[in-house]
């Protein structure tokens, strides 16, 4: 048989940020032939795909808009440093700047999105949920947020957002259950918990994500100007989840809660400490996210934990080789 012309590509993609959700996402829709442009300040260190690249400031408009010029679909994966302050300085910079980068070239808008705009909740985490005034970080997310949406709802830009709740996976740095757990288990070192870990908690598996992300970038018009919620795996707790990553590590389980009193301490090491307290919300009590909505309108399967752990391990025991 004669072989068949390659397809064209799909779509023509910007992802801004290329951390563990951006590479994620980059990887699935290059891998089906679109055509994905990396945009942050530097060039990525990791980028087997080879894929382009642009410099681009988030916070600058002139930047951003460069970036999405021609582009189909800008979906926005980046983070700042885990500090309110920063937060409350670069982030309404840089959605106006992503908005206008998307009016201006046509594109439109998905943002990778968390769950702190709920602030405080006693009941699972639906899209409908008013937006909080609480908080530093949850406050500025709301405030975002509405950014976002006034800018569909004017007809701007066609936006929306994934949510997703903290996530986990292979090379998730900031991932209290990757890097704060499985990578010190790995290690043969106790897991290092700044809270309960006896709470039902959900996380939302990294590559889960991104297929998330995908499928918003695809969704038709109808699906855009809202919210929509990351499916997760069963919800266990953070306690349960070390215990099966070390059993599929072949390690003992140890975990160690910090106590309060210690957290104000370290965090004159590990500022990131300090700025958790705020969000104690997420983990004195049962943390559930409702992905109904989700999965009624996109369906698709989650990741198992034990899939997902097994990947993670496996990363930091391939890392730890090398080390």
């Amino acid at each position: 048989a004669r072989p068949q012309p390659k397809e064209p590509y799909m779509k023509r993609v910007v992802i801004f940020g290329y951390g563990a959700v951006g590479r994620e996402a980059a990887a699935l829709m290059s891998a089906r032939g679109d055509d994905v442009l990396v945009a942050q300040r530097s060039a990525p260190r990791n980028n087997p795909l080879k894929l382009a690249f642009t410099a681009c400031d988030l916070t600058d408009s002139a930047s951003v808009a460069k970036a999405c010029a021609g582009r189909d679909v800008a979906i926005c994966a980046a983070g700042f440093p885990y500090d309110s302050t920063v937060w409350e300085r670069d982030w309404p910079k840089a959605m106006n700047a992503l908005l206008t980068g998307c009016a201006s070239s046509g594109a439109r808008f998905v943002f990778a999105d968390n769950l702190y705009m709920l602030g405080p909740q006693t009941k699972p985490l639906t899209e409908d949920m008013p937006l909080t005034s609480y908080g530093r970080k949850p406050r500025l997310r709301s405030a975002i947020t509405r950014l976002w949406q006034e800018a569909h709802t004017a007809g701007r830009v066609k936006a929306v957002a994934v949510r997703a709740a903290d996530f986990y996976g292979p090379d998730v740095p900031t991932s209290v259950l990757s890097a704060y757990g499985v990578e010190k288990l790995v290690a043969g070192k106790a897991a290092q918990v700044p809270y309960s870990p006896d709470h039902p908690h959900d996380f939302t598996y990294v590559p889960d994500f991104a297929r998330a992300l995908v499928t918003l970038a695809d969704a038709p018009d109808d699906a855009y100007g809202q919210a929509w919620n990351v499916p997760n795996a069963p919800t266990r707790s953070l306690r349960e989840l070390l215990t099966t990553a070390a059993s599929i590590a072949s390690v003992k389980p140890k975990i160690q809660v910090l106590p309060g009193w210690l957290i104000p301490i370290l965090a004159l090491f590990q500022p990131i400490l300090g700025e958790i307290k705020e969000m104690a919300f997420q983990t004195d009590r049962p943390y559930r996210v409702d992905a109904s909505k989700y999965q009624k309108r996109f369906g698709g399967a989650t990741t198992p934990f034990e899939t997902g752990l097994a990947e993670t391990v496996a990363y930091y025991q391939a890392a730890k080789r090398v080390s």
